[in-house]
């Protein structure tokens, strides 16, 4: 039987409810995060944690619990739930209330959940990579808030299923803005670019850590837009996630990414981050 968190308790998965009323629910009221664990350890849970709370101050849902009690009680939940390999999925909502659009009143308390769920690797598509199309971007232009309102991304990446590929990458105007759960990288001439953060995207913690890198050993990174042409035109193509780490896109719209086969400059990337993972929790496959 699973543990979960909720408002603080650990309780049985099967006694977690979750009223009708809920914000949540009704109006995809809240934030999220999810959190990759190895090896029973948080890799970037400082980070995580500190962009849900700069998500709730950006939509003003009061978190009363600080990063580092969040943190306390997320490794509880992992600890009880026995989770080697896997993720930490939490969320906030504005509470449980009468329905109204307006915010509920400051007496309304916001509603949390956590859980974990087993997860490995995804060994076969960094060894491989994985197939793209490119969609119109329909989203809200407040892409930077980790919100519970995704339904956008969730019609972006069904085009991708149906299309049998890995991921769907969005544009506005020609211009590629980011995957529909994932940030986008190309890279040409040696050059690495990504859509610079603003509110058209989420500024990825894997996305960031992989800009660390870049700056840390030399190589050339540049935050800023570039369009569809850019991308078809690119050496290669790679995407980003806490999920998906840095997994090569080798090809988009049935077309090879150059070659077809995975980059060399991607595949240093991948090794440069899997060192962090491995200095954050220990020795991975």
């Amino acid at each position: 039987m699973s543990t979960v968190l909720m408002n603080g308790e650990f309780i049985p998965r099967e006694e977690a409810k979750v009223d009708i009323e809920d914000r949540g629910y009704q109006f995809g009221d809240g934030i999220y995060e999810v959190i990759r664990v190895y090896n029973g350890k948080m890799f970037t849970g400082n980070e995580h944690l500190e962009r849900l709370q700069a998500s709730s101050g950006k939509i003003n849902i009061q978190i009363s619990y600080t990063v580092h009690e969040l943190l306390v009680l997320l490794e509880e939940l992992i600890r009880r739930n026995n989770i080697h390999n896997g993720i930490v999925y939490m969320q906030f909502t504005r509470g449980t209330c009468p329905r109204n659009h307006a915010y509920p009143t400051s007496e309304v308390p916001p509603m949390f959940i956590a859980y974990t769920k087993p997860l490995e690797r995804p060994k076969e598509n960094l060894a491989n990579g994985v197939s793209a199309i490119t969609v119109e971007d329909i989203r809200w232009s407040r892409c930077d808030i980790k919100s519970l309102n995704l339904l956008g991304n969730v019609m972006a990446k069904q085009k991708a299923a149906e299309a049998n590929c890995y991921e769907s990458i969005q544009y506005r105007d020609l211009t590629v803005t980011e995957g529909s759960s994932s940030n986008i990288w190309i890279i040409k001439d040696q050059t690495i670019r990504t859509h610079e953060a603003n509110q058209y995207i989420l500024n990825g913690i894997t996305r960031q850590k992989i800009v660390e890198i870049c700056q840390r050993q030399g190589l050339e990174v540049k935050e800023e837009a570039f369009s569809i042409e850019d991308l078809i035109d690119a050496d290669e193509v790679f995407l980003s996630s806490t999920t998906s780490e840095v997994t090569p896109i080798v090809s988009v719209n049935n077309v090879p990414v150059a070659s077809g086969e995975v980059g060399e400059t991607t595949k240093t990337l991948q090794d440069y981050f899997k060192k962090e993972i491995i200095a954050c929790c220990g020795e991975i496959e």
